[in-house]
């Protein structure tokens, strides 16, 4: 295993812990939970019925981060995982039967990041796909369209895990 994959793979775990996170939240009274002793309230997470409730999600998260709402979003065959496209920019998420884990906000707005990193790095950069740029941009963006716990909540999982950050 390449020192990449571990960070991604430590990127992935610390993610699934802040789904975890937010599914604990929605049965905890007052939607408080404990982040590595943190006291957090965080915010409800949306789930997507349809394609096109993801695509009306995209575009909005995209205007509250300031981007033109240029990507598309299509079903993606088999449920492993969502992914991101950068040419032309499409996201790309399992809706058959058991892809319906990826039909939540969260992972939108994972693959919202790629592409924001994606319009975002300079052209003469390599930029790691599930690197640091990625993961402070991740916390970005989920603070920005989310809400400043749920920025914090992934911040400090990623910290937790190891996840390096920019």
């Amino acid at each position: 295993m390449t020192v990449a994959d571990r960070g991604r793979a430590a990127l992935y775990q610390a993610e699934s812990m802040v789904r975890g996170l937010f599914e604990h939240a929605q049965r905890a009274p007052g939607r408080a939970v404990d982040v590595c002793g943190i006291a957090l309230t965080l915010p409800p997470e949306a789930r997507f019925a349809s394609l096109e409730s993801v695509q009306r999600y995209v575009d909005d998260a995209l205007r509250v981060l300031g981007r033109p709402a240029e990507v598309r979003v299509r079903a993606r065959a088999g449920v492993a995982g969502a992914h991101y496209e950068p040419v032309p920019p499409v996201i790309a998420v399992p809706t058959g039967a058991g892809g319906a884990w990826a039909l939540r906000e969260t992972v939108v707005l994972h693959e919202v990041t790629h592409h924001v990193v994606a319009v975002t790095a300079a052209p003469e950069r390599s930029v790691a796909p599930h690197g640091p740029e990625f993961a402070s941009a991740h916390v970005d963006v989920l603070r920005a369209v989310m809400g400043p716990e749920a920025g914090l909540a992934l911040e400090v999982v990623y910290r937790e895990c190891g996840v390096p950050l920019r």
